[in-house]
């Protein structure tokens, strides 16, 4: 696996080291040792899926408050998601900082989503399937989410949303969340 740290700290989009040969490839998604050595999250508690239908469906931006708050590694099996990730810690240096790529089934690439920030995406093509790791069990009591085009934090999304769930579209700003700690 090959770890590319992005401009928040902390977070970092990991590629895949493909061996192959005339049948096709094998790459290793996940290794306890090489994740640890990297000093990231190396326990997992839950696999999740997402799948979009619609291109333009943007999900998010969701995040758990403490003590649930989960680490993620998220990764495009079928089409193609912009995803996003915004630094929600106020102590951190790159605070209120986001960042995005594209994430497919062709470049396969993950992002690994530290403790402390908002997650979401937008989906680039019809048919658009996400399979992600979390290192915490869901709870209901602790998630929240941050509005996802809050003018504080500006994010620069490749389309437009053309399909939203009224929970994310309602969504409140960093400045009327409560503290992330």
């Amino acid at each position: 696996m090959k770890l590319t740290p992005t401009t928040l700290e902390g977070a970092c989009l990991i590629d895949l080291e493909k061996r192959g040969d005339e049948r096709g490839f094998f790459a290793r998604y996940f290794c306890k040792k090489e994740f640890s050595e990297a000093s990231l999250n190396s326990d997992w508690v839950q696999i999740n899926n997402s799948y979009s239908s619609e291109k333009g469906t943007l999900r998010g931006l969701h995040f758990q408050r403490q003590p649930a708050s989960e680490v993620k590694l998220v990764r495009c099996i079928q089409g193609s998601i912009w995803d996003v990730i915004v630094d929600i810690r106020p102590t951190s240096p790159t605070y209120k900082g986001w960042f995005g790529a594209e994430l497919s089934q062709d470049n396969r690439t993950m992002m690994y989503v530290p403790k402390g920030f908002a997650h979401g995406f937008i989906s680039l093509t019809d048919n658009s399937e996400i399979i992600y790791l979390v290192s915490s069990f869901y709870d209901s009591s602790l998630e929240r989410n941050l509005k996802w085009n809050d003018p504080e934090v500006s994010i620069k999304w490749p389309i437009s949303p053309t399909v939203i769930s009224e929970r994310d579209s309602k969504a409140p700003f960093l400045a009327e969340l409560e503290p992330y700690c």
